[in-house]
């Protein structure tokens, strides 16, 4: 009899999902951990009397009471709802060019029509026309994948065959004229990491209808708050975790799992494991090479690792009204090319772009009282920083990061006076505490070819799954899904080695 039924690499958003998920099921979970904290991405960090939210900006698929999203199911059925207190946000964002253009978007579709129609009057028939066809397609496109109809074809779901595979800046292009309005409606392009003449249309889309459908939240207290709530809940299920405890080695025999090796130097063994480590390390690092069937290998070389983040994250010595901030999430940017914005992330030369979040805004006790903190944020990819030499490393990352401290400044003047607090991160911090290649934070490039509509993260090793970023879509809400769907899988074919038949699907 093996040790553990099921062993779960790495206790990221999908991992600890995955992990309670199952334990709840009653299934003996074993779960690993590098670090000495869960959570991956959804962590926080103290310096001086701020404690930083790492990397949550919005959370989606959340909903309201009145009309409950995804998540608000997921979490409700893992038991960790009520142990989370969650903030909403009343607009999506503000698009910003200093000195050329600034727009606020509410969190509300009519009101969204509205005010865009004000401020581009010309175009107020084509926003309608956009509008209507994001959340038609995204009916369809539920219906055709994630409901998996057998039914499915171009007569019964005309829009997701049409531009399920068609570049969201093709479209915006058909749609609208003006380019201030095509780049207030792909501001969540960083979201994906992919500029909208690259980025599908389906991700757009489902980004803005559900932040639009369920709104933009926060977790009180920070995605740490989140993450505490599931490995209570997986303890209180009775699943066991070790921390400060990474994996070496996925044991495989015979073409299945049987175990994995620590970087201690111990051997567990278990039926199936999980992977939150994401497919690359995983068959490159954690497997031997001659076990790892060659198709996978394949598989891996079509795709490119995908961008990481430079972070500078601010403790503020004031209120957010003090300096006029009263949206939480601002893009901002120095022109309207998101391509050129886009190429800037392979450089080191001056960022084009930052996001800017306060959290404060939406939550006052965020910060310590009289304070706040603002996130600045930029996506990276890793190459050019592994060649800067170590001795250059400080001078060009607080160089960097005084570069999108500028860009904020124009939109927020004065506010670089009150920072008490500075901390920087770049893709090699990432690195460092993900573990990820290249400190991916969304794991490969999300392009549609290398989606789950062509790429299936099922792996033909018996008993090893995957969940995360890597293993589909990144982002908090994609990989707790993730990590929901992967138990129940792993539970169905438990029962079913058990000779049980009562399945509920839980």
């Amino acid at each position: 009899m093996s040790d553990y039924d099921v062993i779960i690499v790495g206790a990221g958003n999908g991992g600890l999902s995955a992990a309670v998920g199952l334990a709840q099921r009653d299934i003996r979970v074993l779960l690993l951990e590098r670090h000495n904290v869960p959570g991956g991405c959804a962590t926080s960090f103290v310096r001086g009397r701020f404690e930083f939210e790492v990397a949550l900006h919005q959370l989606s698929g959340l909903g309201t009471v009145d009309n409950p999203g995804p998540l608000h199911g997921l979490l409700g059925s893992l038991e960790v709802l009520d142990k989370i207190d969650f903030v909403q946000e009343a607009h999506l964002y503000r698009t910003v060019v200093p000195g050329k253009f600034d727009f606020a978007v509410k969190a509300n579709r009519e009101e969204m029509i509205r005010d865009l129609s004000a401020r581009f009057p010309k175009e107020s028939g084509a926003i309608e026309k956009f509008m209507a066809l994001v959340y038609q397609f995204c009916m369809e496109y539920i219906g055709a994948v994630y409901l998996t109809d057998p039914e499915s074809s171009k007569e019964k779901y005309p829009l997701y065959f049409k531009y399920a595979l068609v570049d969201s800046g093709k479209v915006l292009d058909d749609f609208f004229e003006d380019p201030y309005l095509k780049l207030t409606l792909g501001s969540y392009w960083g979201y994906v990491g992919l500029p909208p003449s690259k980025m599908s249309f389906a991700d757009l889309a489902f980004l803005l209808w559900a932040y639009l459908e369920y709104k933009p939240f926060h977790i009180k207290g920070g995605s740490q708050a989140m993450s505490s709530a599931f490995m209570d809940a997986f303890l209180q299920a009775g699943g066991e975790v070790q921390f400060c405890c990474g994996v070496e080695k996925i044991i495989v025999s015979e073409g299945a799992v049987k175990g994995v090796i620590t970087e201690h130097g111990d051997e567990i063994s278990a039926d199936y494991i999980v992977s939150n480590a994401g497919t690359l390390k995983t068959y490159v690092d954690l497997i031997d090479r001659e076990f790892v069937p060659p198709e996978h290998f394949t598989t891996l070389s079509r795709s490119t690792i995908g961008p990481s983040a430079f972070t500078v994250y601010l403790g503020l010595d004031c209120e957010p009204g003090d300096l006029g901030i009263d949206i939480s999430t601002s893009f901002i940017t120095t022109n309207e090319d998101c391509d050129s914005q886009f190429a800037s992330w392979k450089t080191l030369d001056k960022p084009q772009m930052t996001g800017f979040t306060c959290y404060d805004v939406a939550d006052p006790e965020f910060s310590p009282a009289g304070a706040c903190q603002v996130v600045l944020i930029n996506l990276q990819y890793l190459d050019h920083w592994l060649t800067i030499p170590p001795h250059r490393y400080a001078e060009t990352k607080y160089q960097y990061a005084q570069h999108m401290i500028d860009i904020a400044e124009q939109v927020y003047p004065g506010f670089t006076s009150y920072i008490e607090e500075l901390e920087v991160a770049t893709p090699l911090t990432h690195l460092r505490y993900l573990g990820h290649p290249g400190g991916a934070i969304y794991g490969t490039d999300q392009y549609a070819k290398d989606s789950k509509l062509f790429v299936s993260p099922k792996s033909s090793i018996d008993g090893l799954y995957f969940s995360g970023a890597w293993a589909g879509m990144g982002g908090f809400q994609p990989t707790l899904e993730s990590g929901v769907t992967v138990a129940k899988a792993i539970y169905k074919l438990i029962k079913e080695d058990r000779g049980e038949d009562d399945y509920s699907g839980r």
